[in-house]
C-alpha cells in the first residue's frame, strides 16, 4: 500500500509506501531535508533541497550530486551505472527528473568491511530558483549489520523509488524563495 505524503509543509507531494517512517518523528532532521526510513531494513528515501550545482549539463549535474553524496558518506569507492531523463508529461511545472543509478562502498562506524549501497537518485532542477531538488533512495545490498536487502529487496525499493520519481510534484515553488 502506498500513500501521498506532503513534504515541506505540503509544498511538495510524493507517493511513498505507507509503511515508511518519517525520520523527523524519531530525530532532528535538517530543515532542507525530509527523510523516510523503512521499518524492516536500512533502506531510506531522502528528499533534499540543495543549492544548484554549477553545471548546465544534466548528466554532469547528476554525477556531481552523486559525487557529493559519496564524499558525505566517506565512500571508499563509487560507480555510476547510468543516467536517464524521465520526461514529465503531466502538464504541471515540476521539472523532468534526471535519474542516476550508482553504487557506493561505505564503511559504517568502526567496521573494516564496507557495505555495498546501491543509490538511486533523481534530480529536479528548479532553474529560476537556483535550486536542485534531490530524491535519493539508499539501498544496502550487502551490509555488516542486518539492514541489507539483497536483490529482491533492491527490486522492491527500486519500484518504490520509480513510483516516487514519477509522482513527485512541486506544488508551491515559494518553498525555494
Amino acid at each position: 500500500a502506498s500513500s501521498i505524503r506532503e513534504l515541506f509543509g505540503g509544498a511538495i507531494t510524493v507517493t511513498l509506501p505507507s509503511r515508511v517512517i518519517d525520520a523527523s518523528d524519531l530525530r532532528e532532521v535538517p530543515d532542507n531535508q525530509e527523510v523516510f526510513l523503512y521499518p524492516d531494513s536500512s533502506v531510506s528515501i531522502i528528499v533534499d533541497v540543495l543549492q544548484r550545482v554549477d553545471s548546465e549539463d544534466n548528466n554532469e549535474a547528476a554525477r556531481l550530486h552523486f559525487a557529493n553524496l559519496a564524499h558525505d558518506n566517506d565512500a571508499d569507492g563509487s560507480a555510476v551505472q547510468g543516467v536517464t531523463i524521465i520526461p514529465n508529461d503531466r502538464g504541471d511545472n515540476t521539472p523532468s527528473p534526471i535519474v542516476l543509478a550508482g553504487t557506493q562502498s561505505v564503511k559504517k562506524f568502526n567496521q573494516t568491511v564496507p557495505d555495498e549501497v546501491r543509490i538511486l537518485l533523481a534530480l529536479y532542477r528548479v532553474k529560476d530558483k537556483n535550486v536542485d531538488l534531490l530524491l535519493t533512495c539508499n539501498v544496502p545490498v550487502r551490509a555488516v549489520d542486518q539492514g541489507a536487502v539483497g536483490e529482491e529487496g533492491f527490486a522492491a525499493a527500486k519500484g518504490d523509488f520509480d513510483r516516487a520519481v514519477q509522482t513527485l510534484r512541486i506544488v508551491d515553488f515559494g518553498l525555494f524563495a
